[in-house]
């Protein structure tokens, strides 16, 4: 077990280049020691890598990387669990030999995997197919067969690569509840993910990369705090007719009812002239998403390439 006041990971002026391409550059990083932290940022931004060097997979140009407190070794990946985007399971053997299986490459005996998959086969609803071939799964039970797989050995820092990817409503809230368990009972997560209301509601932190560099870092509080702009959501008797001409607004969006306005000036100078035009129903201030920051500081267009 690392000492409380260290950090789960810790990058500290982490470059890596692919050839001429620079993936990620100088980033530094904090994961403290029991929190979910998010990674987000559209494809091809060095998320995937960043998770890569972390876990050795891929080794730094330069700069360093800690992890449970130790630094350029993989002597810790025990006490990690990995679940890659890239599913892949041995579709040819029972449930319950998998899991015992993975169990036994994180250095537990074939007794305590067959308990400790028990238990979780019994959490997410799988209990009556531990003598089935994967095969015979739904792609959504094979999904919590490989969460499990991952979490089996009961890591300290557990990594996940997309893990609600293709899950329906049922199944993915199976598995968002795995991790607020694993979170409670004193493992750090770090997921990344597209789902930027999931990190808005899971997440105790949230770090944005974007063309291989740190843009956001820290809590949604902070983040919304840091990126917010004078946001109002309205309605009106007139409509968004009622709102041409006003001084201030930056940009408008009509969503029938409401209107939301971004303004450059004065709330209350706003509201006055708005009130000599027409009656106004509702009017409040409102702070951005995480969708709205995420589209804001990534162009769209840059999302059609593969993550690193």
């Amino acid at each position: 077990m690392i000492a409380e006041n260290t950090p789960a990971v810790r990058l500290n002026d982490v470059t890596k280049t692919y050839g001429s391409h620079l993936a990620v550059n100088q980033l530094s990083l904090t994961v403290p020691k029991g929190s979910i932290y998010g990674f987000i940022g559209p494809n091809g931004s060095g998320k995937t890598t960043t998770i890569r060097m972390i876990l050795h997979i891929l080794l730094a140009d330069s700069g360093s990387i800690e992890v449970l407190g130790r630094e350029g070794t993989r002597a810790a990946n025990d006490r990690i669990g990995y679940l890659p985007e890239e599913r892949g399971l041995y579709k040819k053997m029972k449930v319950m030999s998998l899991l015992e299986y993975y169990g036994s490459l994180k250095g537990m005996k074939r007794s305590e995997a067959r308990l400790e998959a028990q238990k979780w086969l019994d959490q997410l609803g799988l209990s009556d197919w531990s003598n089935k071939k994967i095969e015979a799964l739904s792609k959504g039970m094979a999904q919590k067969i490989q969460f499990i797989s991952t979490v089996i050995a009961q890591p300290e820092l557990v990594i996940l690569d997309e893990p609600f990817s293709g899950l329906d409503p049922v199944n993915l809230e199976s598995i968002r509840t795995s991790i607020i368990q694993l979170r409670n009972q004193g493992a750090t997560v770090i997921f990344s993910t597209h789902d930027m209301s999931m990190a808005e509601k899971m997440c105790d932190s949230i770090f944005m990369i974007y063309k291989g560099e740190k843009v956001l870092d820290g809590t949604l509080n902070d983040i919304q705090t840091e990126h917010g702009r004078n946001g109002i959501r309205l309605q009106t008797e007139g409509g968004a007719a009622a709102l041409e001409g006003l001084p201030g607004i930056e940009s408008l969006t009509d969503l029938g009812r409401f209107q939301e306005v971004s303004l450059s000036g004065d709330h209350n100078a706003f509201l006055a002239e708005l009130l000599k035009k027409t009656r106004v129903l509702h009017f409040e201030e409102t702070r951005p998403s995480l969708h709205d920051i995420f589209v804001r500081i990534a162009n769209p267009q840059d999302e059609d390439t593969e993550d690193e």
